[in-house]
């Protein structure tokens, strides 16, 4: 079986390192767990937000977020993060850089998208970023995902890997999410979608050992 890893938005703009953006409780410690991802697979996918300055979705403060928006391409209002030339951009130090990945996505360069999921473009799900694509003609069958945040892109990005026939695993030590509501609520709903969650390095790799077996 050809396994892939997904590092989704592990950037520094969820974490303690850009405060003024999206600090993610936690997010800058799922380095090491990322790489334990990258170990276990044959291909290593990665993915960051880039969203331009002149966002239409921005707001001033963080108690202006979360307002629904009437744009096609981006439901929620949220503060500006992962400006392309800033520090938020960057991927979190400890991680490869994108062009060492092999196969990489940039997601939301464009003014009024902000999608969650790296596999599209658009909320609607009709605009491939090509990571599909690319994981079904490498003949990748399962994917190790993790990264943040675990409520918004890593859910979103699992759920549409699910919906694409992979078998997907999130491993849980590689994920942080913006509150514990939401990331009980997102494992809730990849669950019911057949999405193994993997809450240690044994589970994760009693389960890839289970997908490795011959089925009758």
């Amino acid at each position: 079986m050809k396994i892939a890893s997904f590092d989704v938005d592990a950037q520094n703009g969820f974490t303690s390192n850009a405060p003024q953006e999206l600090p993610v409780p936690g997010g800058e410690l799922i380095v090491p767990a990322l790489n334990a991802m990258a170990r276990r697979a044959d291909l290593r996918l990665g993915s960051k937000d880039a969203h331009p300055a002149n966002a239409a979705w921005t707001v001033a403060e963080h108690g202006q977020m979360l307002q629904p928006l009437t744009l096609a391409n981006a439901d929620l209002t949220w503060v500006s993060h992962c400006v392309p030339g800033t520090a938020g951009f960057e991927l979190l130090p400890g991680l490869p850089a994108p062009i060492d990945y092999d196969y990489f996505v940039w997601k939301g360069v464009e003014p009024d998208l902000h999608p969650y999921g790296a596999c599209y473009h658009d909320l609607a799900e009709r605009r491939s970023t090509g990571a599909i694509e690319y994981l079904k003609v490498q003949q990748v069958q399962a994917i190790i995902v993790g990264g943040l945040a675990l409520d918004y892109c890593v859910r979103t990005t699992a759920l549409q890997l699910r919906r694409a026939g992979f078998e997907v695993l999130l491993y849980l030590p590689a994920c942080r999410a913006l509150s514990a509501d939401g990331a009980n609520a997102a494992c809730s709903e990849m669950q019911a979608a057949g999405i193994y969650l993997c809450a240690d390095e044994q589970a994760l790799d009693t389960q890839l050992t289970a997908l490795k077996e011959p089925r009758p």
